[in-house]
């Protein structure tokens, strides 16, 4: 524990220098546990407390729940205690609960209530979120019953060309750099960003909560740290095309297509490709290398490097879009891609070589969809950085997960050779393939990967043209486990989708019991935000949000509304029926998947089979009205169907329990009263 030691020693040397900080407030529910008696209730929701002593309250409540205080955890967390009986080859994602921060976001709260959320308050303190702040919101994760902390990019990201107020933390700049602003003033100037990262990530381990990051490697800012180095590893444009750059049309073809070599015809005869195509030049080393190096003597810490490469080049690097032909994205002007290849791609060859001028390395859908089109000469320095990026993490801060960005959309060998690596320092390392296509599950775990998005964001909203239960049921047979998750930051909220408040406790809570599904709760879901982080997936008319976004600016969620315990309250009981079951939850053999009177019923239930007992799982997928569910056993073992031998009763209900005595009429089947959008979980126990 040797990071979050030091950690807690900062922490006291500063509340020591500062005894002035009397108007700090942090939402009640980050004390469910009532982690320190140093509070004072102050009746709106909020908690006012002295932030250091809070914070060091904390860390000696996460340091007591440890079962392994004799251990280092300076070590990696996989030599300690990363190994999970039968889940080998970091298949244990399967049996997790997943909670997915922003670390800017989730903790980001106006804690001088100026009416402002301040990067410095009336005390110099942080008011978005910091990895110090996160130590704070562990053990209410906990009680939601989550052990994997997925965090969005934590790297250092560009703050030129930004999204929003502060830029997206998907604009990377550099990928072994921690992000600086996510370190808290509260531990003083001894500490840094990457010292609380490892500090968070040992208290995460000591509560038995594994970390997963998203690397994102196949784009950069346009303001990369590796541009000074390796001007070949990116694609320029004359500054003069800045101006109207935009992704080429191609009028002969539809909406948003992969750019498969069966378009390639009408691609490359399109006028506004070919235009575009004329717009790119060779990087300005090849261009000039005598220009080129005393352009890289004259750079300084304060350099805008490509600013000075515009002024002094003409040039500047190529904005990226959708790597979908006719994709209706604009550019986006923050990042562009990486030239995996240093020569055009093969499919595009034959096509190029005809036109009248010769093509510069230029960015097209081909480029951006490598994994369809590769080239034959590898960017051999730039995969092999690529490739130790997890290595990096896993050594220096003992992550227990990646999600690959666009995996997919990477060249297979350089995917390999990033599964490779991984694995190779870690076995049991889990690698989740951003992939939302299930019936791809097949091939990405063949690329070695442990489980896939999914499309659960899309579908399970979608309670009333079926979507919900073609999920629900869907799934089981794929051969790859996926979240089970009605929202993620690229998608509307679920309090804001249809049903609204209703719809989202209700997905929240069957998701814990979807059979091959990995509960997946999006930070801010918990307290039914209705705000979208993002407006970047499955965005209607009806949903586009034009105020702030939390994933570019600066946002707080409602963390102090009246009904802010309800979620955490029903999933605290949920997930000790779940652990209950999970054994059988996770074995395919003990799952039944039960049926209603008809298709059409607004319903959808599980059984799970324990050696003395069962569980159903049912939920009323009506969020407007009450029904009496018939649900149907036929399929579960015989013993637990002989009501001279069984006791039936509800272990629990998200809504008001009834009390009501269930036994199994002549055609095996129960009907279960239910209020609108109720889940309910009912035990059937051999006598």
């Amino acid at each position: 524990m040797k990071s979050l030691k030091k950690i807690r020693q900062y922490l006291v040397d500063e509340m020591n220098n500062h005894d002035t900080v009397f108007n700090y407030v942090i939402p009640d529910v980050w004390n469910v546990h009532e982690i320190s008696n140093q509070v004072h209730v102050v009746g709106d929701g909020n908690l006012m407390v002295n932030p250091y002593d809070f914070i060091i309250s904390t860390i000696d409540y996460i340091v007591s729940q440890t079962k392994l205080r004799h251990m280092n955890f300076a070590q990696p967390y996989f030599n300690i205690h990363h190994v999970e009986e039968d889940f080998d080859g970091g298949d244990w994602i399967k049996k997790s609960v997943v909670y997915s921060s922003m670390i800017r976001t989730s903790t980001s709260y106006d804690h001088d209530r100026s009416g402002e959320l301040n990067e410095s308050n009336i005390y110099s303190l942080k008011e978005t979120g910091t990895f110090l702040k996160t130590l704070m919101i562990l053990p209410m994760l906990k009680k939601m019953g989550v052990d994997v902390l997925y965090l969005l990019p934590i790297t250092k990201y560009s703050k030129k060309d930004k999204k929003g107020e502060l830029g997206s933390p998907y604009g990377v700049t550099n990928f072994f750099g921690i992000e600086g602003s996510l370190k808290d003033p509260m531990t003083g100037d001894n500490s840094s960003a990457s010292l609380e990262f490892k500090a968070l990530v040992e208290a995460c381990h000591i509560l038995d909560i594994k970390v997963i990051i998203d690397i994102i490697p196949r784009t950069n800012s346009r303001h990369s740290d590796y541009i000074l180095e390796h001007p070949e590893w990116f694609y320029w444009i004359n500054i003069e095309a800045k101006e109207g750059y935009h992704p080429p049309v191609v009028d002969t073809l539809g909406p948003s297509l992969v750019p498969r070599k069966e378009f390639f015809d009408d691609l490359f005869s399109s006028d506004d490709v070919i235009n575009h195509l004329r717009q790119f030049v060779v990087n300005p080393k090849e261009q000039n290398p005598a220009k080129w190096q005393n352009l890289v003597e004259s750079v300084t810490e304060d350099t805008d490097v490509l600013q000075l490469i515009e002024n002094t080049f003409g040039i500047t690097v190529a904005y990226a879009f959708s790597d979908h032909i006719n994709d209706p994205q604009p550019a986006w002007s923050d990042i562009t891609y990486f030239r995996m290849y240093l020569d055009h791609p093969q499919n595009s060859k034959p096509y190029l070589e005809n036109l009248d001028f010769e093509v510069a390395p230029y960015l097209l859908y081909d480029i951006a969809k490598s994994s369809l089109n590769p080239g034959s000469i590898i960017n051999e320095e730039l995969w092999d950085l690529i490739a130790n990026i997890i290595p990096y993490f896993q050594s220096e801060y003992g992550i227990d997960g990646a999600r690959i960005d666009m995996g997919h959309a990477l060249p297979k060998e350089l995917v390999a050779q990033i599964v490779h690596n991984a694995k190779a320092v870690d076995p049991n390392f889990t690698l989740i393939a951003e992939e939302l296509d299930i019936r791809n599950a097949d091939i990405q775990k063949d690329q070695g990967y442990n489980m896939i998005i999914g499309d659960g964001f899309m579908q399970l909203p979608r309670i009333n043209d079926g979507s919900f239960n073609r999920f629900a049921y869907g799934v089981q047979d794929i051969s790859l486990p996926v979240f089970a998750c009605g929202e993620t930051h690229d998608s509307p909220r679920l309090a804001s989708r249809a049903g609204g408040k209703t719809t989202a406790k209700l997905i929240t809570l069957f998701n814990y019991f979807i059979p091959n599904a990995i509960p997946f709760i999006n930070s801010g879901q918990e307290f039914y935000e209705q705000v979208p982080m993002n407006t970047g997936l499955d965005i209607s008319p009806e949903t586009v949000y034009e105020g702030k976004l939390a994933l570019f600016d600066y946002y707080s969620f409602n963390m102090t509304k009246y009904d802010r315990y309800e979620l955490l309250d029903l999933t605290s009981k949920i997930v000790v029926i779940r652990d209950q079951y999970l054994d059988a939850i996770l074995d395919p053999n003990r799952v039944y998947s039960l049926t209603f009177e008809h298709p059409g019923v607004k319903s959808a239930a599980f059984a799970f089979e324990n050696q003395d007992s069962i569980l159903i799982a049912i939920a009323n997928t009506d969020f407007n009205t009450e029904q009496t569910h018939r649900v149907f056993v036929i399929g579960i073992p015989p013993r637990f169907k002989d009501n001279s031998n069984i006791e039936i009763k509800e272990v629990f209900a998200s809504e008001q329990s009834l009390d009501i005595k269930y036994a199994l009429d002549e055609y095996e089947s129960l009907w279960i009263p239910m209020h609108k959008g109720e889940v309910k979980l009912l035990q059937i126990t051999l006598k």
